[in-house]
């Protein structure tokens, strides 16, 4: 007599495995994609911002307190001393209000542009040879950074005694492109002291060597102040690349060509 053996065949699972491959695939996406956003951030934090210089205090806030007399003047009036450096503090720290990077008058409302008037050049260029931009049109008081670089009004003019500012817009390093102007500046924490510029203005090209760099607050408008011992050019961005929490300033001398 013939044995009979039922074997139980294996179940077809092969839409369950591959719905759970999906699945594997889009949560790696999803973290490779969170770590790419976040690294940026994260490696300017600890390795770039290190290298750049900060605004030392002299005299550390709570012994300032304690040297003041209980009243101070503020300005707007009499208040405890205590009080008036909590004041400061506060103002100081306080980030700006959200809305569009894109316009330059957002990024300084304590201390807004003044109008250039009666300025035969409307525009003059900017090239980074490090950085590969070339001949980046820099606009004399305008206000949209995806147009252009912008002159901040008020400040000096490229070639003559005092601080030229100049506004670029930045976006995370991986969408750099030199010549698009919402990125331009994504790439400006790589700049080292020594770097140069080359900046033509009514047809004379100056040649600037970077001196310093700063990572400051985002109201702090010593980036505006004016230096007549020398002609400079301050480059400003926000800091970390993708975010608007600080500010690079990168401030370079006049030197011969």
């Amino acid at each position: 007599m013939r044995k009979i053996i039922y074997l139980k065949a294996k179940p077809k699972n092969k839409k369950i495995k591959s719905g759970k491959l999906i699945s594997l695939i889009f949560m790696i996406s999803g973290f490779l994609l969170m770590a790419l956003a976040v690294w940026p951030i994260v490696s300017f934090n600890i390795i770039i911002a290190p290298r750049f210089r900060t605004m030392v205090k002299p005299v550390p806030d709570e012994y300032l307190i304690k040297s003041l007399p209980k009243q101070g003047f503020t300005g707007l009036g009499f208040l405890p001393a205590k009080d008036s450096i909590a004041k400061a503090q506060e103002e100081e720290n306080t980030d700006q209000p959200a809305g569009d990077y894109t316009k330059a008058s957002i990024w300084f409302p304590q201390k807004p542009a003044l109008k250039i008037v009666q300025q035969e050049s409307k525009n003059y260029t900017l090239s980074i040879p490090k950085l590969k931009i070339k001949d980046a049109q820099v606009i004399l008081g305008g206000e949209d950074l995806s147009n252009g670089l912008i002159h901040y009004g008020g400040t000096a003019f490229p070639g003559e005694y005092g601080n030229t500012v100049i506004f670029g817009h930045s976006v995370l390093p991986y969408f750099f492109n030199p010549k698009e102007y919402k990125t331009i500046f994504s790439t400006l924490p790589s700049l080292s002291e020594g770097d140069e510029m080359f900046v033509t203005y009514e047809g004379i090209t100056y040649r600037y060597l970077v001196e310093e760099m700063r990572v400051v607050g985002p109201s702090d408008v010593s980036i505006l102040e004016q230096r007549y011992d020398d002609s400079y050019i301050s480059l400003v961005t926000c800091v970390p690349p993708g975010t608007y929490e600080k500010r690079l300033w990168v401030k370079s001398r006049l030197t011969k060509i």
